[in-house]
C-alpha cells in the first residue's frame, strides 16, 4: 500500500464518522494491509479504534508495529485491555510491548496475568474464535470459511460486545439458516455457560463433565472474554495438579518424576526429611520434659497418639480450606485475622465435642473421672491450636514469599504434636494428685 498516505485523510474521516462500522470493515480485510493503514493513523485515533476491535485482531495489528507507535498505544490503554492483548501476542512482540509499559500500569497488568497456580487461567488458551455482536451473518460466514481454509481450529464461536464482554455463543446451524443481513446479536444463544478464570481446575472439570462440553469460554469478574478451556487440556491439568499437590504436601518437589535421577530426587526430598527429623525431635523433647510424670503414670502414654492424631486431622481440615482460599484469592488482607479467629473458634467447638467423648471413654475405660478430665482438656486445647495453626501457617508462608503448599503439613503436624503434648501432659501434672 504505497499510496496509503494519499487516502489517509479519507480514512481518518471515515473512522471519526462511524468508528464501530469502520472497525468491523477492518476486521474483514487482510491483516497485513490493514496493519499498514492502522499504524499510519494518529495515535489518539488508533487508540480509539483498537478498543472496538476483537482482541486477537488488535494483537495481530500490533505485533509488528514500531516501538514509537507501540509506546503511544500502550500508554493509553486500560490495564484489562492491555493484558488481554499481551496474552495474544507472540513472545518477541510481548517483550517489545512490555518495555513501553509504565511502572503503575505494568503492576496492574502483572496482577491481571498472574492467575493462581491451580486456576483455569493458568491453562486456558487464547486461541479462540469470536465476533462482535453487530457483525452480520454473511460476514461471519465469510470469516469462518477463510479461517477453515487456513486450518484454523474451529469448535465454538463466541460473540462479544464493544467492551469485549461475552454475551453469547454462536450455533453454526443457527448461523447458516439466518438471514445474511441479520446481526449476530439476534442469532446467538445468550444463556452461555462460562468459567471464571480463577476457578479451581477440579471444579471446572466437574462443571464441564456435567454438561458434556468439550470446551468453554473463560471470563474475568466483569465477564470480559479471556480465552477458552478445552476438556482435554483441563483433564491433563487436573491430573498434573493432583500429582504436584500430593508431592508438595509431603515434601517432594512438584517437578519430580518416577524416573528422575537419584541425585535430583535427593535434592528435592532430603532437605524436607531433615526438617521433619528436626520437628520430630522437638516433639520428642516435649515428651521428655514430662518423662517422670509418664513413668509414674504409664497410662498417659496410651493417650498420646490419640491427642496427636486428632490435632493433626483437625489442623489438616483448616489447612485445606485456607489453601483453597489462597488459590482462589478469596482471602483479602483485611480479613486474615477474622479468618484465623474463625478457625480458632471452630477448633474450640470441635475440641469441646470431641474432648467430651474422649473424656467419657477414658473415664469408663480406667474408672478415673480425672483422667477423663485431663484428656478432655488436652483435646480441647490441642484442637484450638490446630485450627489456629492450620489457618495461619499457609498465610504466613505466603507472606514471607514461600509456596504455601510446600510441606505445610510437616510444619502443621509439628505444631499440633508439640502443643497437644504440652496441653495434655501439662494438665496431667496439674491433676497428678488425683490420677495416681
Amino acid at each position: 500500500m504505497n499510496d496509503k498516505n494519499i487516502f489517509l485523510p479519507l480514512v481518518e474521516k471515515f473512522f471519526e464518522y462511524d468508528m464501530e462500522a469502520a472497525s468491523h470493515i477492518f476486521e474483514n480485510l487482510p491483516e497485513d494491509d490493514i496493519a499498514d493503514v492502522f499504524q499510519s493513523l494518529p495515535p489518539a485515533l488508533a487508540v480509539r479504534m483498537i478498543k472496538h476491535l476483537q482482541i486477537s485482531f488488535a494483537a495481530a495489528l500490533l505485533k509488528d508495529a514500531d516501538d514509537l507507535f507501540l509506546r503511544e498505544i500502550v500508554s493509553n490503554l486500560d490495564p484489562q485491555f492491555a493484558a488481554s492483548i499481551l496474552m495474544h501476542l507472540p513472545a518477541d512482540a510481548r517483550e517489545r510491548m512490555t518495555k513501553h509499559v509504565s511502572g503503575k500500569l505494568k503492576e496492574q497488568i502483572r496482577e491481571l496475568l498472574e492467575y493462581p497456580e491451580d486456576s483455569i487461567g493458568r491453562i486456558m488458551t487464547t486461541d479462540f474464535l469470536s465476533f462482535d455482536k453487530d457483525v452480520l451473518a454473511h460476514e461471519a460466514i465469510e470469516k469462518i470459511r477463510l479461517l477453515a481454509k487456513k486450518r484454523y481450529p474451529l469448535s465454538y464461536a463466541y460473540v462479544t460486545n464493544g467492551e469485549n464482554r461475552l454475551i453469547g455463543v454462536l450455533n453454526m446451524r443457527d448461523l447458516m439458516i439466518a438471514s445474511p443481513d441479520k446481526p449476530l446479536e439476534d442469532i446467538i444463544r445468550k444463556d452461555v455457560f462460562s468459567i471464571h478464570c480463577f476457578l479451581d481446575r477440579q471444579e471446572a472439570a466437574n462443571e464441564l463433565s456435567k454438561r458434556k462440553y468439550f470446551a468453554a469460554p473463560v471470563v474475568d469478574s466483569e465477564n470480559h472474554m479471556l480465552g477458552i478451556i478445552k476438556a482435554e487440556r483441563l483433564i491433563q491439568g487436573v491430573q498434573e495438579d493432583i500429582t504436584k499437590d500430593i508431592q508438595r504436601m509431603v515434601g517432594v518437589g512438584g517437578d519430580e518424576r518416577v524416573f528422575s535421577t537419584i541425585v535430583f530426587s535427593l535434592k528435592k526430598r532430603l532437605p524436607w526429611l531433615y526438617v521433619n527429623l528436626a520437628t520430630a525431635f522437638l516433639a520428642a523433647a516435649v515428651v521428655a520434659l514430662f518423662e517422670g510424670m509418664i513413668a509414674k503414670l504409664t497410662i498417659l502414654a496410651v493417650f498420646l497418639p490419640v491427642v496427636a492424631g486428632q490435632g493433626g486431622n483437625a489442623g489438616a481440615q483448616s489447612l485445606a480450606v485456607v489453601m483453597r482460599g489462597i488459590v482462589m484469592r478469596e482471602i483479602p488482607k483485611n480479613k486474615i485475622s477474622s479468618l484465623i479467629l474463625k478457625e480458632g473458634k471452630l477448633g474450640a467447638t470441635n475440641g469441646t465435642l470431641i474432648g467430651a467423648v474422649t473424656a467419657l471413654v477414658a473415664w469408663l475405660w480406667y474408672g478415673n473421672p480425672y483422667l477423663g478430665l485431663v484428656i478432655g482438656l488436652g483435646m480441647l486445647f490441642n484442637l484450638i491450636f490446630a485450627g489456629l495453626s492450620g489457618a495461619s501457617i499457609p498465610l504466613l508462608m505466603k507472606r514471607i514469599g514461600l509456596d504455601p503448599a510446600q510441606s505445610s503439613s510437616i510444619i502443621l503436624t509439628t505444631v499440633t504434636d508439640v502443643m497437644g503434648f504440652i496441653a495434655f501432659l501439662g494438665f496431667a501434672v496439674l491433676f497428678q494428685n488425683f490420677l495416681v
